[in-house]
């Protein structure tokens, strides 16, 4: 059971939040940026639309990166609006990973004959046989520098679903932001479009965008995961470290090592409320193997640990004592710390975290917790019995 906290721990104060800032700084390697609008966006429903629309109207720059493009109808539908702004004049880069899209061959053809530009990431070398390792799982697009998007969708019509089938759309989440931060999203870009060619993106691809006008009040800092670089990794563990209240994690293909596993089992055993939103049913089954080799210590430790009863949960999030927030495209394991190009975004704001922690409680209406039994057992709990009120 968690242990009630004191009363002067619910809120952080003056120095804590100045503690904090410098924590946060460290280990991601980023500072905050202010002046930011952020919008919440869940599953493909909300975040689909908006891209398109933002790229509908590019009138300078689009820089698209994901790791998996499909070649089907949602991946047709954004190489046809992708090469509709190239024609038009808009200069439009375009990067995906060779492992998550092994048949877009068309879709490029297709954009290349309109004018964008592709880059391939990391296709198979006999020189660097395990170079293959490391791969591009960012998910981000810019518009003409002042408008960005960042999430775990991939451009693909999985992420819908199949009536058909009887599938449900998979639930993720994404943000789009206004803002200064923006241009940071493009540099992140442009580290991997060198990474995959003999030239770097043109000078004036960022210039030309100039720097976004200010467009809110929310701080946050972009977090550009590379191989060389394991900022989100060692966040991840500050975050566990210094939450006071409560930690709530939705990820979708969990594999904690074990400094992770034992940061959240400590923040537990000190009073954190602390969950776990994981897939029941995962699109790789040998990873939901894993993720539940790590239960134990975490329920013996009083984290509770939830499964989703939908098709599939492939969301990578985080919020932590209703001030910060984070949304991206690391997932909570080796590979995603420590050997994949990835992008996340970390948002120190209390009303965004209010709008995740409320999305949180919906979510955990759809999912079944998992306990130890008085025989010392890992189960789900009995669906039909009720949850306790949020923390």
């Amino acid at each position: 059971m968690n242990k009630p906290l004191p009363a002067s721990r619910l809120l952080p104060d003056a120095s804590d939040l100045e503690r904090a800032d410098h924590a946060f700084a460290r280990a991601a390697g980023s500072n905050p940026i202010g002046g930011n609008a952020v919008r919440l966006l869940l599953d493909a429903a909300e975040n689909y639309p908006a891209w398109l629309e933002a790229i509908e109207r590019a009138e300078r720059v689009i820089l698209f990166e994901s790791y998996i493009v499909d070649d089907d109808r949602i991946g047709r539908e954004f190489a046809d609006a992708l090469a509709a702004r190239a024609r038009a004049g808009v200069q439009v880069f375009v990067l995906c990973d060779w492992l998550g899209a092994p048949h877009a061959g068309a879709l490029w053809s297709l954009l290349r004959s309109a004018g964008a530009e592709v880059r391939i990431f990391n296709p198979p070398r006999l020189q660097s046989p395990l170079q293959w390792l490391t791969r591009d799982h960012r998910k981000t697009i810019t518009i003409d520098g002042g408008v960005g998007f960042v999430s775990g969708l991939c451009v693909s019509a999985k992420w819908l679903g199949d009536p058909a089938r009887r599938l449900e759309p998979w639930r993720d989440t994404g943000i789009e932001i206004l803002g200064p931060a923006v241009v940071e999203l493009e540099h992140a870009f442009a580290q991997v479009w060198a990474i995959c060619g003999d030239t770097a993106l043109p000078a004036d691809v960022i210039k030309a965008a100039g720097v976004a006008e200010h467009a809110g009040d929310v701080r946050l800092r972009v977090i550009a995961g590379a191989p060389s670089a394991t900022g989100t990794y060692r966040l991840d563990l500050v975050i566990a470290s210094l939450a006071r209240r409560n930690l709530w994690l939705t990820d979708a293909y969990f594999v904690g090592n074990a400094p992770y596993v034992q940061a959240l089992a400590a923040a537990a055993r000190d009073g954190v409320d602390v969950r776990l939103l994981v897939p029941g049913a995962s699109d790789l089954p040998a990873l939901s193997a894993l993720s539940r080799a790590n239960y134990r210590p975490l329920l013996e430790a009083g984290v509770r640990v939830f499964e989703w009863r939908g098709t599939m949960l492939h969301a990578k999030s985080a919020v932590a004592d209703g001030l910060w927030s984070r949304v991206g495209s690391t997932n909570l394991n080796v590979a995603s710390w420590m050997n994949n190009y990835e992008l996340d975004v970390a948002i120190e704001d209390a009303g965004f975290a209010q709008q995740m922690s409320a999305q949180y409680d919906k979510d955990l209406a759809r999912a079944t917790e998992i306990v130890l039994t008085e025989r010392n057992r890992v189960r789900r709990a009995d669906p039909a019995s009720a949850l306790p009120a949020a923390r």
